[in-house]
């Protein structure tokens, strides 16, 4: 029998950025679902404070090349890799010179949250897509991690829909405590708007806060996942209500075998 394909799509991964309870999760997550016997994939952004020489990053020559057009401006899509040997996985990377080359990650030095994180995460949605598609994979499940993620579920459930690729995939969002503070500027739909995606797919979710762009991701997904045991509680309150599948909070112990088993649930519906 086929093995079931995860698509992992991550925030943050340690030891690429420093442990934090997400990227813990992004790191050992994937590991422990390929030990049960499932085929994963893993991206996370290329943000600048990665040190590509200590972490053995390369470019896939193969998979770059590609132009994402945001807000009528081209993009350069690179794809690179780093391998984590102790647990036989390997990691993409979407980088780009525009949005991913400063010594920051979501915030810059000041804490100040940065002016163009809409069209980074819309580019960051955009290019794990695209690479999935280069690479001929087609996922089982697509579990998102962090609202920087969050742009997933819509394009695949709408922009996508009719894609083999993505025609089967079922779409888990995890919630965490990553609230951000500045509000998106209103000409974020205008941006992140591919064919499929329509005015009614985020109505009443505007203006495009942590919040409402978290309801987003919950509204196009299959099922939804308490992450961290601080996350919003208005969005979890949110999750319950929707009457999708939904995954309390698990402890360190237990959520490798818990999140594999609410995989299996959402593929046997």
């Amino acid at each position: 029998m086929e093995k079931t394909k995860v698509l992992f799509i991550s925030q943050e991964i340690t030891p690429y950025l420093p442990e934090s309870h997400m990227s813990k999760i992004g790191r050992y997550l994937p590991q422990g679902i390929q030990e049960k016997g499932k085929e994963i994939r893993t991206f996370m952004p290329r943000f600048g404070c990665i040190n590509e020489r200590r972490n053995q990053l390369h470019e896939v020559i193969r998979l770059s090349g590609m132009n994402l057009i945001i807000d009528d401006t081209d993009h350069p899509l690179i794809i690179k890799v780093a391998s984590i040997q102790s647990a036989r996985m390997q990691v993409y990377f979407i980088d780009n010179e525009d949005y991913f080359h400063r010594k920051s990650t979501l915030v810059d030095k000041e804490g100040k949250e940065h002016e163009d994180n809409d069209e980074r995460a819309i580019f960051f949605a955009r290019g794990v897509l695209e690479t999935t598609k280069k690479l001929r994979w087609t996922p089982d499940i697509i579990h998102c991690h962090g609202w920087f993620t969050g742009l997933v579920p819509l394009y695949i459930k709408k922009a996508m829909n009719e894609d083999p690729h993505f025609a089967n995939s079922k779409l888990v969002y995890s919630v965490y405590n990553d609230d951000f503070k500045q509000e998106f500027p209103a000409s974020f739909p205008d941006k992140f708007t591919l064919e499929g995606v329509e005015s009614s797919d985020y109505e009443g979710l505007t203006p495009f806060n942590h919040k409402n762009l978290s309801k987003l991701a919950m509204n196009f997904s299959d099922g939804v996942i308490q992450g961290h045991p601080d996350a919003n509680s208005e969005i979890i309150e949110y999750a319950k209500g929707s009457g999708k599948p939904f995954l309390d909070y698990q402890d360190e112990e237990n959520y490798i075998d818990a999140f594999n088993s609410f995989y299996d649930s959402l593929l046997d519906k």
